[in-house]
């Protein structure tokens, strides 16, 4: 999932006054509201409470970031909020939410802001007849977070159409366009994970003209579309079809489905380096048996499914069972979810024991993905 794009930074120790923030962003533009739960802006749905400045405009986003920069005040970027796990404490300091909204069609390629709906971002390319983003259908979070965490889904990545991003440096205030190259994209991550110093403000993707979709790549895909790897279909077909598929493994929010209050996949692939692979197989083999193992290639080793991993190391859908508050997905083992009145607690308690199991099973100790903030995995 997205949202993930979350950029936070703690710059001073101290609680701010809501008093001391309200003149500090008087003429920024922004919205300041106090004591807001940040549950209510996660798809988690977990997150304590917080002061949060709105900026529905990139001139307001630079302008507040600036300021309370500029005053020494502690601030978490936050927009979909579909990548993020927020400690029950909440965040001492400022939420500064992105709620800029821009898409733009430009001839072959879409700019949008980086607060704008990632799903609809996407709809609105097939609708103009692009193709590319398709298998990036579904997706929660907002445009901005997609190339924080180089986003992928059905063989597709962002970083694959990716033509540049906006920044705002924090350090020395410049606003420019940085291209892909400078980025250093990897597997669900860029340079910009997990760092402060930069806020992405815009996107811009390159895409095709006439409704072409990419070539697809990802098997359980090609199946339900009845195609070889590597052919083509219309986007529209491709994004249908990536909706359906993803609804089934409840990747698609939905309000009245708890299997959705998620962060969506919790744990990455593990790439294993190539010299560990025969040690790797081996030792799921000791455990599960000769069976095919779901792997594929990466660029530094080969790339093995987390969620078969997860399920094979004895954690089924809906563990540990229907009276918990949080659990892994009844739909998809990777993702851990909120049934209602989980806390972070739970849910790091949950991720820690499903990651230990895994690590005490097979020798592959799986990372998380989403970004946490207050909380220790």
């Amino acid at each position: 999932m997205v949202g993930h794009a979350t950029v936070w930074s703690v710059r001073t120790s101290r609680v701010v006054a809501t008093d001391q923030v309200r003149d500090v962003l008087a003429d920024t533009g922004a919205l300041v509201r106090d004591a807001v739960r940040l549950a209510e802006l996660t798809t988690l749905r977990v997150g304590g409470p917080a002061l949060v400045a709105e900026c529905a405009s990139t001139q307001s986003l630079v302008a507040t970031v600036r300021a309370l920069d500029a005053a020494g005040i502690p601030l978490l970027l936050l927009a979909g909020g579909s990548n993020l796990l927020i400690g029950d404490d909440g965040f001492d300091g400022v939420v500064v939410r992105i709620a800029t909204e821009g898409v733009r069609i430009d001839g072959d390629g879409v700019v949008a802001e980086a607060g704008a709906n990632w799903d609809a971002v996407v709809a609105a390319t097939v609708a103009a007849d692009l193709g590319g983003l398709e298998c990036l259908s579904g997706i929660p979070g907002s445009a901005g977070a997609t190339p924080v965490q180089n986003v992928g889904a059905y063989g597709v990545e962002v970083a694959d159409l990716l033509r540049r991003v906006r920044l705002l440096d924090r350090a020395s205030g410049e606003i420019r366009w940085a291209e892909p190259a400078e980025l250093g994209f990897g597997y669900r991550t860029s340079v910009l994970k997990h760092r402060d110093d930069a806020v992405v403000l815009e996107v811009d993707f390159a895409l095709n003209a006439g409704g072409t979709s990419a070539p697809l790549r990802y098997g359980e895909l090609t199946r339900v579309l009845e195609a070889a790897e590597g052919e083509t279909r219309t986007a529209a077909s491709v994004r249908e079809a990536v909706l359906r598929l993803r609804a089934g493994k409840g990747m698609v929010l939905d309000a009245a489905d708890h299997d959705t209050w998620s962060a969506g996949s919790f744990f990455t692939n593990p790439v294993v380096p190539h010299a560990r692979v025969p040690e790797v197989r081996a030792a799921i083999t000791a455990r599960v048996g000769e069976v095919t193992i779901p792997t594929y290639p990466a660029e530094d080793g080969v790339k093995f499914s987390a969620g078969w991993l997860i399920e094979r190391a004895g954690f089924a859908k809906g563990f540990p069972g229907p009276d918990a508050a949080a659990r892994l997905s009844t739909k998809h083992t990777l993702a851990l979810t909120n049934r209602g009145a989980a806390t972070a607690a739970d849910l790091a308690a949950l991720a820690r024991i499903v990651r230990d199991g895994v690590a005490e099973r097979f020798g592959i100790r799986l990372e998380p993905e989403p970004v946490t903030v207050g909380v220790t995995l």
